[in-house]
């Protein structure tokens, strides 16, 4: 198992989160950034192209090294500062409030406890400091929440511990962060995976 979720595994998320059917997700994500980002589950960098301009430095927090190596001709082509700075978005290696911005895509879904990592963006986030996030999670329609809730031990099992069923609106919320806009809809691809949240919430 430890070689799959090592070698496999990441190749597999590196392939499957470089759809292009979710470029226009990621850009509209990525929107606003600015100063000094964190990105909480930074995978193979499918983020990178979408950067603004006006981000300083990314602190790329990401536990694969396989995926930090599958992100390295994106990290080459990018014309702002990406520092990994650890492993764990429970523990972030970062200051207090010395953050402009957190960003998480598809993260929320996988890390062991969502509420630990949400409280440690709030830590190093400045006031009024915002967090944009595009997760997948739990569709509001009885017959497709109850297929995602029937996968989801396997999907744990397979997918190196994602969920299918957390809600992310909620999570954010219930952490402290106000949100100032977000969406909620299906993506292109298989319904039980492809129920999303968009959205940027504030540390006040």
């Amino acid at each position: 198992m430890a070689l799959y979720n090592d070698q496999v595994l990441p190749r597999l998320i590196n392939i499957a989160c470089g759809e292009r059917s979710l470029a226009p997700w990621r850009q509209k994500v990525c929107e606003g950034l600015n100063g000094a980002v964190v990105e909480i589950g930074f995978g193979s960098g499918h983020n990178v192209p979408y950067y603004p301009s006006d981000i300083d430095v990314v602190y790329a927090v990401e536990p694969s090294s396989l995926a930090m190596k599958l992100a390295t001709k994106r990290m080459q082509s990018a014309f702002v500062s990406i520092q990994h700075v650890g492993l764990e978005g429970q523990a972030i290696s970062l200051a207090d409030e010395s953050c402009d911005a957190a960003l998480t895509t598809f993260t929320l879904c996988t890390v062991p406890d969502p509420e630990v990592v949400l409280r440690e963006l709030w830590r190093v986030l400045k006031p009024g400091g915002e967090l944009h996030f595009l997760e997948h999670g739990l569709a509001p329609g009885q017959s497709l929440a109850l297929i995602q809730r029937l996968l989801d031990p396997l999907q744990h099992r397979i997918a190196g511990g994602c969920h299918l069923t957390r809600e992310p609106l909620p999570m954010v919320t219930a952490a402290g962060f106000e949100l100032v806009w977000s969406q909620e809809g299906p993506g292109k691809g298989p319904k039980p995976w492809s129920y999303f949240s968009l959205g940027v919430a504030q540390k006040n």
